[in-house]
């Protein structure tokens, strides 16, 4: 009888050691994970919006390379003598609409403007290559006084 009863008891132990995690350990690890999503969500957030801000820049880079081609293959920015200016033709990048709001002779500003999750940002580029960014008030982001936004910090 003494054996039985000793090997009762050690059974009970030994289920008592491997029962599992418990609840305090659970709610511990839930909140380990809750605070680690709050820190790199809005992080790979504005990574991913970096990446798509991007496709503006270069649009607008390659817009004005071929506005100068058509300029100094024709002397005017506008359409001429069935040379169709680049700038009359609308264009899309990405998240972005491309167009020129301004075109003259002499003058041209080439547009993009955000749509989406991108619509806090219009950048606008002209034949002298000066570059602006346009914030939409409210955004957590900040313009890069002499050029285009890169990061939310601006330039």
């Amino acid at each position: 009888m003494k054996k039985q009863a000793s090997f009762l008891c050690h059974a009970s132990q030994s289920r008592r050691g491997s029962s599992g995690f418990t609840l305090i350990e659970v709610m511990i690890t839930v909140a380990i994970i809750g605070i680690l999503a709050a820190i790199a969500i809005p992080s790979y957030r504005d990574y991913v919006l970096r990446g798509q801000l991007v496709e503006a820049h270069n649009a607008l880079s390659a817009l004005r390379a071929n506005m100068e081609r058509h300029f100094q293959d024709n002397r005017t920015y506008q359409t001429v003598n069935g040379f169709t200016s680049p700038c009359t033709a609308p264009a899309a990048a990405g998240s972005f609409t491309i167009s020129c709001p301004t075109l003259t002779a002499t003058t041209f500003t080439a547009q993009a403007a955000g749509t989406g999750s991108t619509g806090d940002f219009t950048f606008t580029v002209n034949q002298q290559n000066t570059r602006t960014t346009a914030i939409r008030a409210g955004s957590t982001w900040t313009a890069c006084p002499t050029g285009w936004t890169t990061k939310k910090s601006g330039c």
